[in-house]
């Protein structure tokens, strides 16, 4: 069964990205569609997080806008990129290693609580019943990851894998409509590699978001893409689907180190 992919609900236009006098991003264009899963791949250095930074609005692009949903900015800050409904996982882990699974996650649904803040310490009237609504879906998202036997495990105690886990749930949590992941697989052995896999499709497939992923594992690029835009040294080498990124000439010779 062929999946639904959309029109293009995220477009980066001319991207430049100077740190000094060293050039991380020159002049990158692409676009990711709703519902697909949009890889960026390349060596290290290739600029690809710097990218994700200059999406979330972590970093200010000195060239270039981004347009979300038919909206162009020239730069965002992250609340505002979250807000829109844009959230991310780290490459390294940003959880709170003293606080529980089940904690970690509800801090991803902080932007979607109403109720101030004190309100929110006492625990008083409508806000001890949006926090419930709010655990209510944490749980949904903790049995989703299928980690319900560690809901009330520190975080620093579990597995790398199972942290991993734990981030995806917390960007979930924000229920985006982009999720953007940072090498969710990095560190990762083989079986936690191929659960990771199926969690990003079943993501991408029953809570349809969309998905940007950098991940230097090409044979897991390949399975789970639906596009892949190429990056080396900061500039854009190749974009097309799996087949065709796979047997473009450049691409190649980048990875096969040939050029260098």
């Amino acid at each position: 069964m062929s999946k639904e992919i959309g029109d293009v609900i995220l477009d980066v236009n001319n991207i430049s990205l100077r740190f000094g006098g060293v050039n991380a991003l020159t002049d990158i264009s692409f676009n990711v569609r709703e519902g697909e899963v949009r890889a960026i791949i390349g060596p290290n250095g290739a600029g690809k997080s710097s990218m994700l930074n200059c999406i979330n609005g972590v970093y200010t692009p000195q060239e270039g806008s981004i347009t979300f949903r038919g909206q162009t900015f020239d730069h965002m800050n992250s609340r505002q990129v979250a807000e829109m409904g844009v959230a991310r996982t780290f490459q390294n882990l940003a959880l709170f290693k003293g606080m529980s699974v089940i904690d970690n996650i509800m801090t991803g649904r902080n932007l979607r609580m109403k109720s101030n803040i004190f309100m929110q310490a006492l625990r008083i009237g409508p806000a001890e019943r949006e926090e419930s609504q709010h655990r209510q879906r944490v749980e949904e998202i903790i049995d989703f990851l299928e980690i319900q036997a560690f809901r009330k495990t520190p975080v620093g105690q579990l597995p790398y894998g199972l942290q991993k886990r734990v981030d995806l749930g917390r960007a979930l949590a924000m229920e985006p409509q982009v999720l953007l992941l940072d090498e969710p697989m990095a560190g990762m052995n083989v079986e936690e590699k191929q659960d990771m896999c199926r969690f990003i499709l079943d993501v991408n497939d029953e809570f349809g978001s969309t998905i940007v992923l950098i991940e230097h594992d090409m044979g897991v690029v390949m399975d789970i893409s639906d596009r892949v835009v190429v990056l080396d040294y900061g500039k854009k080498i190749g974009d097309g689907n799996p087949e065709e990124v796979r047997n473009n000439e450049e691409v190649i010779r980048a990875y096969l180190g040939t050029t260098h």
